[in-house]
């Protein structure tokens, strides 16, 4: 009988799918030196962001185990 497969644990690390199928995702340039930053940039970095299009159809493959 065949192993199951493997998800890719990089990606299952970095993103999450939602019920509906979308793509949530951390934004990036957050992680220090943010003095120099402006609020409304810090703030928007807060949110979550969202892939779209055919990144998040590659994304999707990746989080599903490998046969």
């Amino acid at each position: 009988m065949p192993q199951p497969g493997k998800t890719h644990k990089g990606v299952a690390k970095r993103f999450k799918v939602t019920a509906k199928g979308k793509v949530k995702h951390r934004k990036a340039n957050r992680g220090h030196i943010m003095g120099k930053k402006s609020g409304n940039r810090k703030r928007r970095l807060r949110q979550d962001g969202v892939r779209t299009g055919f990144n998040a159809v590659y994304i999707i493959e990746a989080l599903r185990p490998q046969s």
